[in-house]
């Protein structure tokens, strides 16, 4: 997985650090939810279990490929 300059600068910050690599590759790979940004990101969505059932979000540049942010998302209710 790619990540933008953006995205490896906040990954230092402590509430970022938590996040674990194969939590963003199970959002990346293998979403529960997606969808389009009307600026051509997109956001994809995985539940987290071993993060007390937390959503986290990424969100991934036009390429499909570059992540530019990760987070846990807590107003996302899962459809």
């Amino acid at each position: 997985m790619k990540y933008t300059k953006y995205f490896e600068f906040t990954k230092l910050r402590t509430d970022q650090a938590i996040i674990e690599e194969t939590w963003i590759a199970k959002a990346f790979y293998t979403p529960i939810h997606e969808e389009l940004q009307e600026d051509g990101r997109i956001r994809r969505w995985a539940k987290i279990t071993d993060a007390g059932n937390k959503y986290l979000r990424i969100i991934i540049l036009e390429d499909g490929e570059t992540i530019h942010n990760a987070f846990f998302d807590r107003s996302f209710k899962e459809k």
